[in-house]
């Protein structure tokens, strides 16, 4: 295994916490405010988080979510360079500027630390998603592949990580200005999930619709084969998450197994977490996968 440097993420990729501790991945963490007091997205160490969260936004309480300022950055960066160079693997553009941030802090460092190395990946993935390309990167530092190639590989392919989900609730996509007000109306009135994705700069874009949850399983299991690596005969990773909706999740999984029996490693569940739920509420449903180039467009 390659330990000449350390491998860092953000709480975003939406992966257990005991799960990338054990692929010895460094984690800076996000937070969300609700009624004024601050709450760490702990990725599921403390295992009332997610129930108290979801709660909260059942009884109407909207949570904000902010950027990692410049000075979190620094602090987080500083105390890892004390030990060694760095490949930091940050939250997509798409999603948040916040990189731009790590990208100033980075700056500030360079002369404290004129012999360490401190690269930066603007992931353009979001949730587990995003978190696929962290532990392809962390499989990559155990083969002994260098920073620097894990960066180049990263960039390479960056926008054939596929992110394709459906929600069947869009209150909190529409409360978070992430899809139409018109689109979140529709999908409530005719029990309409649309199926969204996210594009080349990693934003969220909502492409079709279909009615009913098993209709939206197949419509992204079918979207999953016309894009992924070798189709049906895609031998890559393959993530699955959902918020708050495990037996949907399930039906997935078992659905992509089926039309996928060639998958690397058994498919990996998880939750997706404060931050992004902010922003998708309950409800939600998301495959990720390497594919073909994502496009600037709804067109799939």
């Amino acid at each position: 295994m390659n330990r000449s440097f350390q491998l860092s993420c953000e709480s975003t990729v939406d992966l257990p916490y005991s799960y990338v501790n054990g692929r010895d991945i460094s984690v800076l963490f996000y937070s969300y405010i609700i009624d004024g007091k601050e709450y760490t997205d702990d990725m599921q160490r403390d295992p009332e988080a997610l129930p108290r969260f979801y709660q909260f936004i059942r009884e109407g309480k909207l949570p904000s979510t902010s950027q990692i300022n410049d000075y979190a950055y620094e602090a987080y960066f500083d105390a890892l360079l004390q030990k060694g160079d760095v490949l930091h693997i940050a939250f997509g553009t798409g999603m948040t500027p916040s990189v731009n941030n790590a990208y100033t802090a980075r700056e500030r460092l360079r002369e404290k630390y004129p012999d360490r190395k401190l690269l930066i990946v603007d992931s353009l993935c979001s949730s587990s998603g995003y978190g696929l390309m962290v532990d392809y990167a962390a499989d990559m530092r155990d083969e002994g592949r260098s920073m620097e190639e894990i960066e180049s590989w990263c960039n390479a392919n960056a926008r054939s990580i596929h992110h394709q989900f459906f929600s069947t609730d869009m209150t909190m996509f529409h409360r978070s200005g992430r899809v139409s007000g018109a689109t979140a109306a529709i999908a409530s009135v005719l029990n309409i999930c649309p199926i969204m994705r996210l594009d080349d700069k990693g934003s969220i874009i909502a492409y079709d619709k279909v009615r009913g949850k098993k209709n939206a399983i197949k419509r992204t299991v079918d979207t999953m084969e016309a894009h992924a690596r070798g189709g049906s005969d895609y031998d890559g990773k393959c993530f699955i998450c959902n918020s708050s909706c495990r037996d949907i999740a399930e039906e997935l999984k078992t659905a992509v197994e089926e039309r996928f029996p060639k998958l690397k490693d058994k498919i990996m569940i998880t939750e997706i977490g404060t931050i992004i739920a902010s922003h998708s509420g309950w409800g939600t449903v998301a495959v990720f996968f390497l594919g073909d180039e994502r496009t600037p467009d709804g067109k799939q």
